[in-house]
């Protein structure tokens, strides 16, 4: 650690940093995520208006530590971040150990009652998931770190490799592949599908703008029709599993993830059969696939114009509960509130922000800040789609939330620094000419 402050201390920040030239600085990003910022702070007190929560002031705070960090980010030439990729890499992987560690412990505990379920400091579980850092007055997720550093890594990866054809470019595939499948691992370890999801688009999106072989393309095609192949033959004999009539009186039959040899909890196999069958996982509707029914309602609910601020009906009576609805499901609240037209509202500023980032991509000249705005793109574009489309059940619920709008103070922190490396590459583009 000392080594490592000592690196930091020795950078010449000096050479990085602009404080001037205002004029190069592009203020269609930070509009949108000012916009979006105090839409999510509205409809977030409007989730829990009717219980008296207070996560509004949180986001408030969070959104204004987010925008100072998106200032800072933005007054730092790219270039920075291109020869300290590694550092940051290494830090968001060291904050992921402890994480995994304890999630270990607990799986082992919970097979082997013998293994003491010992608490590592600092880390803390909720609903089941060992996915925060808690430092008192604030905690972290640093699968949001992650996210951050393994984009810097690979980016930094790809800019400073000869790539041509798939037998010339195998070594640089190997590095990436490496920089993507520690952080992975190590998220996944918790468990934490949702944010592991984040990482494959990220890696393909890199690769395909770095003009690799086709045949790499159709390779990874392959192999995820094979992946799916997989999963879906094992959710259906997880779904044969629970239905053995030989084993249904069974009290010590297990669980189904015992029995596996494909690493998904059985939470997360409820959660697809949720999405593809719903009737028979939960047919009445009262169990995981609750929260999807209901976000349902409040979003056909809405209608054109919606039913007016803070006079949503799912949120206010607590038939989205109030662990979900200020943060995954907060499109639900704010489709039953704002209606059709609140709703495209809040798309077209998705829409306008990540066309920006792709605009500033295909102006910057060098790799580097391509691929970064490239992969800032992509990661907003993920969430999005996969959070607007698992409240009206186009896709599974996987807990990835909503960029500037869900609640959550780490999310809002990587999101702003993303922007704020986008920024950076349009405001110092020029340098690399």
């Amino acid at each position: 650690m000392s080594s490592l402050i000592s690196a930091l201390k020795r950078l010449p920040l000096r050479h990085f940093v602009r404080i001037s030239d205002e004029h190069r600085s592009d203020w269609i990003s930070p509009v949108c995520i000012l916009l979006l910022g105090l839409i999510g702070v509205f409809f977030i007190y409007s989730a829990q208006s009717y219980s008296g929560g207070s996560s509004w002031k949180m986001q408030i705070l969070w959104l204004v530590v987010g925008f100072i960090a998106y200032g800072v980010i933005s007054l730092v030439n790219y270039k920075f971040f291109l020869e300290n990729a590694h550092l940051f890499y290494w830090l968001g992987v060291l904050l992921l150990v402890p994480l995994a560690l304890q999630a270990i412990i607990l799986d082992l505990h919970s097979a082997l009652s013998s293994i003491p379920a010992f608490r590592l400091p600092f880390v803390q579980t909720r609903f089941g998931a060992t996915r925060w850092l808690d430092f008192g007055p604030f905690s972290l997720q640093p699968a949001e770190v992650a996210k951050v550093s393994t984009l810097l890594m690979a980016s930094s990866v790809l800019a400073r490799s000869e790539i041509g054809t798939l037998k010339e470019s195998i070594k640089v595939l190997l590095k990436v592949g490496f920089t993507f499948f520690i952080p992975v691992f190590l998220i996944f370890l918790e468990p934490d599908l949702g944010s592991s999801l984040v990482f494959a688009p990220m890696a393909f999106a890199l690769l395909y703008v770095s003009n690799l072989s086709e045949k790499f393309f159709l390779t990874i095609f392959g192999l995820f029709l094979l992946a799916t192949l997989v999963i879906g033959v094992d959710v259906y004999r997880y779904q044969q599993f629970m239905n053995d009539e030989e084993l249904s009186f069974m009290e010590d039959k297990g669980a189904y993830e015992e029995h596996s040899f494909v690493p998904l909890k059985d939470y997360q196999r409820n959660r697809i059969l949720a999405f593809v069958a719903p009737q028979v996982v939960d047919p009445k509707g009262n169990g995981v696939a609750w929260n999807l029914n209901q976000s349902l309602m409040a979003v056909s609910g809405g209608g054109l114009y919606g039913k007016g601020p803070g006079q949503g009906t799912q949120a206010k009576l607590g038939y989205l509960p109030p662990t979900v609805a200020p943060n995954d499901f907060i499109f639900s609240v704010l489709a039953e509130e704002s209606g059709f037209l609140g709703s495209m509202v809040v798309i077209i500023l998705f829409a306008i922000l990540i066309a920006n980032g792709i605009r500033i991509a295909g102006i910057a000249r060098d790799r580097f800040g391509m691929l970064l705005s490239v992969g800032v793109s992509i990661i907003f574009m993920v969430h999005i789609f996969v959070n607007i489309g698992m409240t009206i059940g186009l896709m599974p619920i996987t807990g990835l939330p909503l960029p500037f709008i869900s609640y959550g103070g780490s999310f809002v922190l990587s999101c702003c620094v993303l922007q704020g490396f986008v920024q950076s590459v349009y405001r110092f583009r020029k340098d690399f000419s």
